[in-house]
């Protein structure tokens, strides 16, 4: 499947081959036109990655490529699961250049500020456009590093105003491998930076449909290196946890999570810390940052479609009918969607708005690690009197 506008640059496909190499060829096949500029992918966990690096390789010779693995695919044709989606962008309308951080524990500004100051550079010398205005970052991080926060916040420093988003790489929900791509091969533990500039109209974009409740958690034991919260209100995690959603501890599951986030309040603002897991001594696994002292308060979902709905009509209002949306869509979403039966009038809006993307192990927004958002970027098109 493939969808391409000139006005746009930018060419989506698809391909649902379980064989590494033909579908690498599918993607080239539907990708490669004479302006092609760099590749960005994202795909299931369960492809042979090394045979899908050397594959890709082999179709795409010599053109930069960057991507990650996923808990779920957005294809043009809406979500999807053992598949893999790419764009290629024009490099008449983008300038796109890339960086791994193979080094997340000692990632400070002393390497961030650098990092970023030859990227932008590297933009600038293409003469695309210009560099303050119309330059952003997509950042790509290892899922399971448990480094995002750490990582983000120094990139956002070192960004400046430049926006950035981006998502933590997943594996189909199996929580143990998870992989960021450059430079032709699969990378754990670390991260990828693209900054993308183009003369193409964009808005960085984040939302979510849930809603605070009165009730607080106080975060009175944790881990924080291991993201784990042993003690809630001075008692066992899980069993507070449970008691506050009506079940027992035994019968929490990754469902009752996604439909019972907890959120900590910043800056006038609800940023999620979705549970990953319940550990054996009832301590509880988050995806997002915890530490003694914080508090949680219990969210509520809201109709998800209803938010979708009126999150792309604001974008559209804003931006013009966009040509393309990238997103990163956390899992738990999906999961609900799934448990809703709603999932094929999910893909059927994402299908309409021009969305593609992945299903996420957290979600990043200007230097922010979140949860259970949709989060990304949308393209406008260039004037018709454009020429180029």
């Amino acid at each position: 499947m493939t969808t391409y506008h000139v006005e746009r640059g930018i060419v989506t496909a698809a391909s649902q081959h379980a064989d590494a190499s033909l579908a690498a060829a599918e993607l080239a096949d539907a990708l490669r036109h004479d302006h092609l500029g760099f590749v960005l992918f994202f795909c299931s966990a369960e492809y042979d990655l090394a045979g899908l690096a050397t594959a890709l390789e082999r179709s795409f010779p010599s053109m930069p490529l960057s991507g990650c693995t996923t808990a779920g695919e957005i294809t043009p044709l809406g979500y999807d699961r053992g598949s893999i989606v790419a764009m290629g962008f024009d490099r008449r309308l983008f300038a796109i250049e890339t960086a791994l951080i193979d080094d997340l524990d000692h990632f400070e500004l002393a390497n961030a500020q650098p990092l970023v100051d030859t990227l932008l550079e590297r933009c600038r010398r293409q003469a695309i456009a210009p560099i303050n205005e119309h330059s952003f970052a997509l950042t790509l991080l290892d899922g399971l590093s448990s480094r995002e926060e750490q990582v983000l916040a120094t990139l956002d420093a070192a960004l400046g105003r430049i926006p950035s988003f981006g998502g933590s790489a997943g594996d189909d929900n199996h929580l143990s491998h998870t992989h960021v791509y450059t430079a032709g091969r699969f990378y754990t533990r670390a991260a990828v930076v693209v900054m993308i500039n183009t003369r193409l109209p964009f808005e960085v974009f984040s939302t979510h449909h849930l809603i605070p409740l009165t009730h607080k958690l106080v975060v009175t034991e944790a881990n924080r290196e291991q993201r784990r919260v042993i003690e809630l209100n001075g008692l066992p995690a899980a069993q507070v946890y449970a008691d506050l959603v009506g079940v027992a501890p035994e019968q929490l599951n990754a469902a009752i999570f996604a439909h019972h986030p907890l959120a900590v309040h910043i800056g006038g603002q609800h940023y999620v810390r979705s549970i990953q897991r319940v550990n054996s001594d009832s301590s509880l696994s988050f995806y997002c940052a915890v530490e003694n002292g914080i508090v949680l308060t219990a969210m509520q979902p809201t109709p998800l479609l209803d938010d979708l709905k009126e999150m792309l009509a604001g974008v559209s209002a804003r931006l013009g009918t966009p040509s393309v949306i990238i997103a990163c869509d956390c899992f738990l979403r999906r999961m609900e969607l799934e448990a809703l039966a709603h999932l094929d009038q999910a893909s059927q809006l994402l299908r309409q708005a021009g969305v593609v993307g992945f299903n996420t192990y957290g979600e990043q927004h200007h230097g922010m690690h979140v949860n259970q958002t949709f989060t990304g970027v949308a393209f406008g098109s260039l004037p018709a009197n454009y020429n180029h």
